[in-house]
C-alpha cells in the first residue's frame, strides 16, 4: 500500500535534512513530537492545498524573476523581535550566503 501524500512529504522533507520521518508522528510516538528524527532540528510539516504565506511568496517570485533576483519573504510581527524568512528550498544555500551581507558575522 502506497504512503499517504502527507507521509510521503514528511519522508521527503526528513531526507532533505539527512533524517527520517518519525514513526507515529503527531505525538503518538515515544521519541519526539517532531515530524523527523533529526537530532537538532524540530521540523513540523504541513501539507495543504494552499498556504497564504506561499501565495505571498508566489507573488514576490513573479516580481523577483523580472529583476533576475532570488525571492525572499520576511514575515514580521508587531512587538515581536526578529523575523521569519520564507525561501524556497532550492534557494536556501544562496540566501544563507547573502544573510548578514555574505559574511559569517551574526
Amino acid at each position: 500500500m502506497a504512503d499517504k501524500a502527507w507521509k510521503a512529504r514528511e519522508r521527503s522533507v526528513a531526507a532533505s535534512f539527512g533524517s527520517e520521518r518519525t514513526p507515529l508522528s503527531g505525538g503518538n510516538g515515544k521519541q519526539t513530537r517532531s515530524d523527523t528524527l533529526h537530532p537538532r532540528l524540530f521540523i513540523e510539516n504541513k501539507l495543504r492545498v494552499k498556504h497564504s504565506a506561499v501565495t505571498l511568496w508566489d507573488e514576490t517570485a513573479t516580481m523577483a524573476k523580472k529583476e533576475k533576483k532570488i525571492p525572499v519573504v520576511a514575515l514580521c510581527e508587531k512587538n515581536r523581535p526578529g523575523f521569519f524568512i520564507l525561501v524556497h528550498s532550492s534557494n536556501l544555500q544562496a540566501v544563507a550566503a547573502e544573510y548578514h551581507g555574505g559574511n559569517d558575522a551574526a
